[in-house]
C-alpha cells in the first residue's frame, strides 16, 4: 500500500511518516512547496538514522494524492479547506483518513480549546466539501501526540479512535493503525462520532499542559 500523507512537513505528519516507513510502509510526505517536502523527507532519513531508506519520498499535495492508494491529512483546521481543494480533483473513491482537529489555536487561541465547526466535526467538513468526489472520508490519528509518533525508540502507548461510515475502511484503517507499535484501532462508530473523539485532543493537551509532559494519550477498556 501507497499512503500519502497530505500536509505532511509538521509534526503529526512527520511522525506517521516515521512511523508507517519503519513498519516497511511506501510513504509519500506531501505539501504545497516540494521543497519542504523533500527536506521533511531527509530530516526522516536522518531520524531513521538510514540515508538509503527507499520508501519514503516527496511531492506535492496534489501529485502525493494522486500518485497512492490511501491519504493522510495532517493539517491544522486553517489550512483545511484549501489542502483538500488542492486533492479533490485525485481523491476519486481513495480512503481518505482526515486526523484534523480544530482547535482555538486557528484563530489566535489557546490550544485547549476546541472550535465547534458547522458541520459538527472537521472529517465532516471534509465530506461535505469532497462529496461530489466520493472518497471515503475516515477521523483517526487525531489523538495519539505527534510527540509520542517521533519517539520511535518507544511503543505509542495510545489507541486509534477510528471514525466513519463505510465498515470495510475502517477495518483497512484499523490495519493500518496496528502498523504502529502500541496502538490498537478501536472502530468508534460513524463518522458523526468524530464530533466527540476530535474534542479529546483539546482535553490531551491540557493534560500534557498541565502535567508538564508530552505523552497524554487515551485507552478503551473492555472491549
Amino acid at each position: 500500500m501507497k499512503i500519502a500523507i497530505v500536509g505532511g512537513t509538521g509534526d503529526q505528519g512527520i511522525g506517521l511518516a516515521l512511523r508507517f516507513v519503519k513498519a516497511g510502509l511506501e510513504v509519500i510526505v506531501g505539501s504545497r512547496d516540494v521543497k519542504k517536502a523533500e527536506n521533511t523527507v531527509n530530516l526522516i532519513k536522518n531520524m531513521l538514522k538510514d540515508e538509503d531508506i527507499l520508501n519514503i519520498y516527496g511531492a506535492t499535495n496534489s501529485e502525493a494524492a494522486e500518485q497512492a492508494d490511501l491519504l493522510i491529512m495532517t493539517v491544522p483546521l486553517q489550512a483545511q479547506m484549501g489542502t483538500i481543494f488542492s486533492i479533490k480533483d485525485h481523491v476519486g473513491d481513495k480512503i481518505l483518513i482526515d486526523a484534523t482537529v480544530p482547535l482555538d489555536t486557528c484563530i489566535g487561541g489557546k490550544p485547549v480549546r476546541y472550535v465547534n465547526v458547522w458541520e459538527g466535526s472537521a472529517a465532516e467538513r471534509t465530506a461535505e466539501f469532497l462529496k461530489d468526489e466520493k472518497p471515503i472520508v475516515i477521523s483517526a490519528f487525531n489523538n495519539i501526540s505527534a510527540a509520542s509518533l517521533t519517539n520511535i525508540e518507544e511503543d505509542v502507548n495510545c489507541d486509534c479512535l477510528i471514525s466513519g461510515d463505510d465498515e470495510e475502511a475502517k477495518a483497512e484503517v484499523v490495519k493500518l493503525a496496528e502498523k504502529i507499535p502500541g496502538v490498537r484501532g478501536v472502530d468508534c462508530g460513524s463518522l458523526e462520532n468524530a464530533r466527540i473523539v476530535e474534542k479529546i485532543t483539546p482535553l490531551l493537551i491540557n493534560l500534557n499542559i498541565r502535567n508538564k509532559i508530552k505523552l497524554a494519550g487515551i485507552r478503551i477498556t473492555g472491549i
